[in-house]
């Protein structure tokens, strides 16, 4: 079965896609990564977008416009990668997350924008999209969903080891044998990308290559306001995103610790990545450490990982046949296919639900809707080759 997976996740720059075969050889399940590729949004769209992301004020209008705008973008994605790598079974669309509701530790309803009639009006294909939701209902946070995809690659590996995602937010996946927890860490580029575009240090909106990161010293005082966030000392499972973690929360910081220069701030922004997420994997104690997200292109972060984490395997999640820039794509695509079987796209260790859940919702393509018949269990491990 032939999946295109899709997200725009956290730093809502643009679309990342990945076309996935998979087929079934007794518990495992083989899948041949194809086509994969990044659309940026068009400027205009991704300043609106910003402009309507809490905590700013928006309208049911602006949403019902960027539910449009989005969708035909997402739908424009999926035409040309269908183009590019061939004809598919499902479209698995994330769409945009805009917020994320999260009360006394606990995630009740999450929003993801971009019409899948769209998609599907444009392809023919039947979408699978709104996959989060099913497991708030269940008690769980909607997220990180990817750790379903990271519990099949990393189970098997003797000692443990965790999975990060440095995209918007950081999240971690931990994996020992058959037990595995997830959950976000907390801010990996979004503070530093809302610092770059609010006071224009490239044309990009994010630090490329760490570039001013490594021009400027970080600021202790800083550091230390920062780093008195009381959501870091919240017990997993948890989850949060940008209604927490925008340029107002840098502004307050600043306010405490007092003005920062340009690069010694998107400095010491990057070293509170740094401290959060090794922190947590000092704490997870195991042996290998597997990196993807635009986080892993910037070398100040990888650097400062490796050198507070001695004696840890750290690697991007290439090495595991999951290109890291694709990985989330090829998670969704992995969703789409469990969901199609009527298996469970996630694990209840990974998002604090009660039990695991089917996810998505279905909108028909140009035929009519047909599923794969049901598998009675669900594969125990994953192998990605390309």
């Amino acid at each position: 079965m032939r999946v295109l997976g899709m997200i725009s996740g956290t730093s809502h720059d643009g679309i990342d896609v990945a076309v996935v075969d998979f087929e079934p050889a007794g518990s495992v399940l083989e899948g041949t990564v194809g086509h994969t590729a990044s659309t940026p949004y068009a400027e205009e769209l991704r300043a609106r977008l910003i402009a309507a992301l809490p905590p700013a004020p928006t309208t049911l209008a602006e949403v019902c416009e960027l539910d449009t705008l989005i969708g035909q973008s997402f739908a424009d994605a999926a035409a040309a990668a269908i183009a590019a790598g061939g004809p598919v079974d499902l479209i698995v669309s994330h769409g945009q997350t805009v917020f994320h509701w999260v009360r006394d530790a606990h995630a009740l309803g999450t929003l993801q924008i971009g019409q899948p009639a769209w998609i599907a009006e444009r392809t023919g294909v039947p979408v699978l999209s709104d996959v989060r939701i099913r497991d708030i209902t269940a008690g769980g946070h909607g997220a990180p969903l990817v750790s379903v995809l990271d519990g099949l690659l990393l189970g098997g590996r003797a000692g443990g080891a965790a999975a990060l995602n440095l995209g918007g937010i950081a999240n971690m996946t931990v994996v020992r044998g058959d037990e595995l927890r997830a959950y976000d860490i907390g801010p990996a580029n979004a503070l530093i990308d809302a610092v770059v575009t609010s006071r224009g240090l490239n044309a990009r909106g994010f630090d490329e290559d760490g570039r001013i990161a490594a021009a400027g010293r970080v600021l202790p005082g800083l550091l230390e306001v920062l780093l008195h966030e009381p959501y870091y000392a919240l017990p997993a499972p948890k989850s949060t995103g940008k209604e927490l973690f925008h340029l107002g929360y840098v502004e307050q910081a600043l306010a405490k610790a007092g003005p920062a220069g340009d690069a010694d701030l998107v400095a010491t922004l990057t070293e509170l990545t740094v401290r959060t997420v090794a922190g947590d994997v000092r704490a997870a104690g195991v042996g290998a450490l597997v990196v993807s997200g635009g986080g892993c292109r910037n070398p100040v972060i990888m650097d400062g990982l490796r050198a507070a984490l001695p004696g840890v395997d750290v690697a991007p999640s290439d090495d595991y046949g999951a290109p890291s820039d694709d990985k989330e794509a090829i998670a969704f695509a992995l969703i789409g296919w469990l969901s199609a079987h009527g298996l469970p796209g996630t694990v209840p260790g990974g998002t604090g639900a009660r039990a695991a859940r089917v996810l998505g919702t279905l909108t028909p393509g140009a035929g009519p809707l047909v599923l794969p018949a049901p598998l009675a269990e669900a594969p125990l491990s994953l192998v990605l080759t390309r």
